[in-house]
């Protein structure tokens, strides 16, 4: 087995794993990446089942997916509130504060992970750090003056790269831009570095996830890891 179908087979179990917390008439947050497709697949197996929930999509990809499986979304004002958000991470420390956004969805992902009365992210053992800051973290800024913005941002002591290069920029589902920000020595406070990054004028969103998730299941070889409170 390469290293990449082992990492999609830890993805995949952890994912699974996570299909046992959802219960008929709940209103899920579904995320978006390589772990929450697995996630999504899930779900439209239950589905088809005879399994009824409705779901709130992190991203117009996975609200597509949903819709094919047959799971209604639920696209403008919560009835009721998420019951349970499952989504996956880039990094996760052991305090269980996370580095989210790699794909790009990290705006709409922190919405639904703030709403939820529940948050547990599923991800496999390569995603555990000592420490956050160990690739990049995302922050989704306003194409108005963005270089300006972008300095601001580097200044606060990381490299600045926006996704996507100036000649062919990424946009977001939001029609922002996403700029990585890399700190060599990892963030040895992540709360301040957030606030710091929040205060910039143009920043829309950052890909700091810190005391949300409620717990994590994360696959490794020798098995499940269970971090945080995971059930409900």
């Amino acid at each position: 087995m390469t290293r990449f179908a082992e990492r999609d087979a830890l993805k995949r179990a952890a994912a699974r794993h996570a299909l046992g917390l959802v219960a008929p008439g709940m209103v899920v947050g579904v995320g978006t990446g390589t772990t929450a497709r697995h996630f999504i697949a899930g779900l439209a197996e239950l589905a088809a089942g005879g399994l009824r929930v409705s779901a709130v999509a992190t991203s117009l990809a996975s609200e597509v997916a949903l819709s094919a499986a047959g799971i209604p979304v639920v696209a403008g004002e919560l009835a009721h509130p998420i019951d349970l958000a499952v989504d996956g991470a880039d990094e996760i420390d052991p305090a269980l504060r996370l580095v989210k956004g790699h794909g790009g969805a990290l705006f709409r992902e922190k919405m639904v992970a703030t709403a939820a009365e529940r948050f547990v992210v599923i991800a496999d053992g390569s995603k555990l750090v000592e420490r956050l800051g160990a690739t990049f973290v995302p922050v989704e800024v306003a194409p108005f003056l963005w270089r300006h913005t972008a300095r601001r941002l580097a200044a606060l002591g990381a490299t600045c790269e926006l996704r996507g290069g100036a000649g062919r920029p990424y946009r977001t589902d939001n029609g922002n831009l996403i700029v990585d920000l890399a700190f060599p020595a990892g963030l040895e406070d992540p709360e301040r570095t957030a606030a710091e990054i929040k205060a910039v004028t143009g920043v829309l969103e950052h890909g700091l996830f810190l005391g949300l998730a409620t717990g994590a299941i994360v696959a490794t070889r020798e098995g499940l890891r269970l971090l945080g409170s995971v059930a409900g």
